[in-house]
């Protein structure tokens, strides 16, 4: 009898500084493997780039030849045929329809960043052409998610006889039923993920729809929609609609919209995408947008934008609308011509911001203290979900996102009604679908609605069923949850001193943005420097100055880090030498610049000396 086979045990590469578990439970790896270090010293040679540089472009799997167009994307290049897209000629069809009968359209939006960039992007262009469409945000608490029939019968009741809509209507199956059964036409252009039955439209125009081979399921639907009005203005300049009178509106003047929608919507920053952001920025940069512009003065962005920005400063104002206050005020703001209007309503945008948390964080400690007991001393379980009354549903998504961060795993916070219902949001790690096990639940008669793609996705359901949802979603993502969470690990693309900080460092980096999902920032290494200073500073946040063995000093900031593992970790180390892992941005206040670290993870080194691999 021959011996049973044995499984070959797979070598794991080397920490990286030798951080087998950081002050966040985090493994320490080289984003670069030996093939991928071969490749960036080939990089560096043949464009003749910094060696930092090619490191982080091989650690995004950059090819050779793919370098320079990686560097500079263009739109030009990446955007397809529009009509690779599955019923995009019959979307572009129907609305240069409307256009050339000068009907009454009605722009149906999501209450989010997405959905007001993208309402925005097709009034503005409807306008452009002769129109002047309806808009309709729905009320987050009192609408909910997506088209509903008594808003579809309101647009019909205004004379509307095209119904298109944005960011939402792939799962609407009943309300388009009825804008149908009303005699409207209606487009759908959005990008979640499909159940198994389809609304019967005129046109879908949705990439993540299962016949369609376009390849740009990655795009937010404000990316969507510039691909539509591509198409639109196509079929318009093949009628003869575009004169030297009426000239055909340049698309590439409104990618501010497109730039903010795909990064508030944390589409992943690859192909298309990254020439949507990139050449956004370079819009925004130059400030001749009344609504953005009002939006950045009013978040006292006092430099040029970069995509952090919009993620974290932008986007979170023009969500507040949608969250807590009144729904259009996006939108409104994203149209407005008048200075002194827009930043009226960028200033409440801005208050509601605040509101919005203070509202967050009561949630949150909720939240955070229910998780908890659930997860016990033991630290058991796959997937955290906290439910109360009280909680204000426009923040159960950030309040999920916050648990999902703390606890290191998928994350759900329901706010429960007066009348039984319960509405809230989850947020998964990566290597878990969300999306596709909240479709289940719906299936399996366990929610009310609900849906979203991997990382998000939204629930409705009955407070006596929660109990049951518990323990389904538990069941359901947990092996997936044991595999993702196993590979904890923190990506390092280099290992750096503080006298190598500088602005010329950051500026270098930055050639390889813009930097987001899909394109993750350069995390890079301080080995064994001394933290010379800790000190609490705004919400939660620790300020932080770290000195190498030379002298040099570099500033760093560990946001909402008090309380949580890395904040203590850092206060228990003052004097201490450290391994810092963060990534390097330009902090301007007052007129001057400065270099600093945005903390992520340390380590206490071991008593040897550390090696820089």
């Amino acid at each position: 009898m021959s011996p049973p086979a044995t499984a070959i045990p797979i070598e794991q590469p080397p920490a990286f500084l030798g951080v087998s578990r950081s002050a966040t439970g985090r493994v320490w790896r080289d984003r670069l493997d030996p093939r991928g270090a071969a490749r960036a010293l080939a990089i560096a040679q043949r464009y003749q780039l910094p060696e930092m540089l090619a490191r982080v472009l091989a650690g995004r799997n950059v090819e050779i030849d793919a370098v320079e167009d990686f560097l500079d994307p263009t739109i030009r290049r990446l955007l397809p045929d529009p009509y690779s897209v599955t019923q995009m000629e019959a979307a572009a069809t129907r609305l240069a329809d409307a256009v050339l009968n000068t009907e009454q359209v009605a722009i149906f939006g999501d209450y989010d960043v997405d959905g007001a960039t993208s309402a925005a992007l097709l009034a503005w262009h409807l306008r452009h052409c002769g129109l002047d469409p309806l808009i309709h945000i729905p009320d987050r608490i009192f609408e909910g998610y997506g088209p509903n029939v008594e808003a579809v019968r309101m647009l019909a009741g205004k004379g509307a006889t095209l119904l298109v809509t944005v960011d939402c209507g792939t799962t609407s199956l009943a309300p388009l039923a009825e804008a149908k059964r009303l005699g409207l036409s209606v487009v759908v252009i959005d990008h979640h993920q499909c159940g198994d039955e389809l609304p019967v439209v005129d046109a879908m125009v949705n990439p993540n729809r299962p016949d369609d081979l376009s390849g740009l399921g990655h795009l937010a639907a404000v990316g969507l929609v510039f691909v539509t009005l591509v198409a639109l203005n196509r079929e318009l300049r093949a009628r003869g609609f575009w004169t030297a009178e009426r000239p055909q509106p340049d698309l590439l003047n409104m990618l501010h919209h497109v730039a903010l929608g795909t990064v508030a919507d944390v589409a992943p920053l690859i192909g298309l995408n990254r020439a949507f952001v990139a050449k956004g920025l370079i819009a925004m940069r130059r400030r001749d947008h009344v609504g953005h512009t009002a939006l950045m003065d009013v978040a006292r962005l006092n430099g040029p934008p970069d995509a952090f920005h919009l993620g974290f400063m932008l986007g979170p104002r023009i969500n507040a609308g949608g969250r807590i206050g009144r729904a259009d005020l996006g939108v409104r703001l994203l149209l407005e011509s008048d200075i002194s209007e827009a930043a009226k309503i960028a200033a409440e945008l801005d208050r509601l911001n605040a509101e919005r948390r203070v509202i967050e964080q009561m949630a949150e400690a909720q939240a955070e203290a229910e998780a908890l007991a659930a997860l016990g001393f033991e630290d058991k379980g796959s997937v955290v979900v906290t439910a109360s009354e009280g909680w204000h549903p426009g923040v159960v998504g950030l309040v999920a996102s916050r648990l999902k961060e703390k606890f290191s795993r998928p994350a759900f916070a329901i706010a429960l009604e007066p009348g039984g219902i319960g509405t809230g949001s989850g947020r998964s790690i990566p290597g878990v679908d969300l999306g596709k096990a909240v479709r289940q639940a719906v299936s399996d008669g366990l929610l009310l609605k609900g849906g979203g793609h991997a990382m998000a996705a939204g629930v409705t359901l009955r407070k006596e069923k929660l109990a049951e949802f518990r323990a389904y979603i538990e069941a359901a993502l947990a092996a997936d949850v044991a595999k993702s969470r196993h590979a904890n690990e923190l990506y390092i693309d280099g290992a750096v001193s503080a006298r190598a900080v500088t602005p010329e460092l950051v500026a270098t980096l930055n050639r390889a943005g813009p930097f987001g999902s899909g394109n993750p920032e350069p995390v890079l290494a301080l080995p064994s420097h001394q933290l010379v200073y800790a000190d609490e500073v705004g919400q939660a946040h620790l300020r932080l100055r770290f000195k190498s063995g030379d002298g040099a000093i570099v500033n760093g900031i560990a946001f909402r880090s008090i309380g949580q593992k890395l904040g203590n970790a850092l206060q228990d180390n003052r004097g201490q030498p450290l391994h810092v892992a963060g990534c390097l941005t330009v902090d301007r206040w007052q007129g001057s610049e400065r270099v600093q670290l945005r903390v992520t993870d340390v380590a206490v080194p071991d008593p040897g000396p550390a090696v820089i691999r």
